[in-house]
């Protein structure tokens, strides 16, 4: 029962398994699109925190032109690994995107970390899911990146602001990876131990 019901849930279910390989291109891919959107953002806000005044960078500018780039690195992402629904997939990952990362930004009093959290939030429901995932690791990845963005924000410094786009997509491969290795495992464990009766 509640293996159908996950089966009705998952737009994946009966298509092939998404390879390795071509899950990490769509991951490299689309976090080499939002590479330069996250350093608009982080730019334009460290400048208007610096108050730079007419010759520095133009904050709202920089802002404007990251944000608008969001949508196309989620399209991306969608798309490159075969999301089967990606145009609403795209819609949803920007929601998740603003709703996360806006309160996450508040709580951490940094930039930085709410835009790991929130662009990894987006990426959750973007990145295709076969029924071997599980999107709650996918959470608990985000969330470490996220936690790992303010250490280094306290920590490193500006470091941390030309990392940071390496860490949502990348946090959302490394849990898919777990949640396959929990399931073979737990298969393994089934397959080896006595059957009631046998």
């Amino acid at each position: 029962m509640t293996e159908r019901g996950s089966r009705r849930r998952r737009p994946g279910a009966g298509m092939e398994p998404l390879s390795p390989e071509r899950k990490w291109r769509a991951i490299t891919f689309s976090t080499l699109l939002l590479a330069p959107a996250m350093w608009a953002i982080l730019g334009g806000v460290v400048a208007l925190a610096a108050d730079d005044g007419p010759d520095g960078l133009a904050p709202a500018a920089a802002v404007a032109f990251g944000l608008s780039m969001l949508p196309f690195v989620y399209i991306l992402l969608a798309f490159a690994s075969q999301h089967p629904q990606a145009p609403g997939a795209v819609i949803r990952a920007m929601g998740l995107c603003l709703l996360v990362g806006i309160p996450a930004s508040a709580i951490a009093a940094d930039a930085v970390t709410g835009l790991v959290a929130g662009v990894g939030a987006g990426g959750i429901v973007a990145l295709r899911a076969d029924l071997a995932h599980d999107r709650r690791w996918r959470a608990v990845g985000v969330a470490i990146g996220a936690v790992y963005a303010f250490v280094l924000a306290r920590t490193a410094g500006p470091v941390v602001l030309v990392a940071a786009p390496v860490f949502p997509f990348t946090a959302l491969g490394l849990a898919d990876h777990y949640a396959e290795w929990r399931l073979a495992r737990a298969r393994a464990v089934r397959e080896t131990s006595p059957h009631p009766g046998g």
